[in-house]
């Protein structure tokens, strides 16, 4: 079977959701999205091995997407992590807009949360390590094991205040999706200002005081 167009891993998530949302569907089966398309079912199987790795696939390109686009910009690497955090934030959702009907179709057509949380797999597993990568201070611990479950307590905490922000996004009937932004805004940094480390380095550093002068508390 000779090919229409050239087929890639972006030709294939563009064709997939282009027939979603005009079947309103997903396809029956992979042959028939292919012959649908015009090329091989083999050739499908060279880039993904299912639908279900194509739909985690597309929402990891958004990432993807999203990061290639940051990285453009000289300015965004000597940003501190709250800005750069809030960059991303903008233009992550900058990029759902420009694809909301097929977010939203693929978010909302399974009865089951669990099954469109699946969906998310591989965008999660690149944001909780893009998060790792901004150095968002915390309060340095000692004992190793401990440093490890802090470090994967914020990288936990932001994947679910991405999903709180993709809630909310997919609820907003505001013109232009005003009220996400704000909202990407003030949970971002209240996020941040909960985990400054100042007000509680003092708090260490004075209660190690007291504990060093022994200073009574029974007056």
């Amino acid at each position: 079977m000779s090919n229409v167009t050239q087929i890639t891993t972006e030709k294939i998530m563009t064709l997939y959701m282009d027939y979603v949302l005009e079947h309103n569907a997903n396809p029956k089966s992979v042959y028939q999205f292919a012959k649908t398309n015009d090329f091989g079912e083999q050739e499908f199987y060279q880039y993904f091995s299912s639908f279900e790795v194509l739909e985690k696939a597309i929402f990891a390109q958004f990432f993807v997407n999203t990061l290639s686009l940051l990285n453009k910009n000289e300015a965004y690497n000597a940003y501190e992590s709250r800005d750069k955090l809030l960059s991303f934030y903008f233009t992550f959702f900058e990029t759902l807009t420009a694809n909301r009907s097929y977010v939203m179709y693929a978010l909302k057509a399974e009865n089951k949360k669990l099954k469109s949380l699946l969906k998310l797999e591989t965008l999660r597993e690149h944001f909780k390590t893009y998060i790792t990568t901004l150095d968002i201070e915390t309060i340095t611990i000692k004992q190793e094991r401990f440093q490890k479950f802090q470090e994967k307590s914020v990288a936990e905490g932001a994947w679910l205040q991405l999903l709180i922000t993709l809630k909310f996004w997919m609820e907003d009937t505001s013109a232009a999706f005003e009220k996400t932004d704000v909202f990407i805004e003030k949970a971002i940094n209240t996020s941040f200002d909960l985990i400054d480390t100042k007000p509680l380095k003092s708090i260490i550093d004075f209660g190690k005081f007291i504990i060093k002068e022994k200073v009574p508390f029974n007056i």
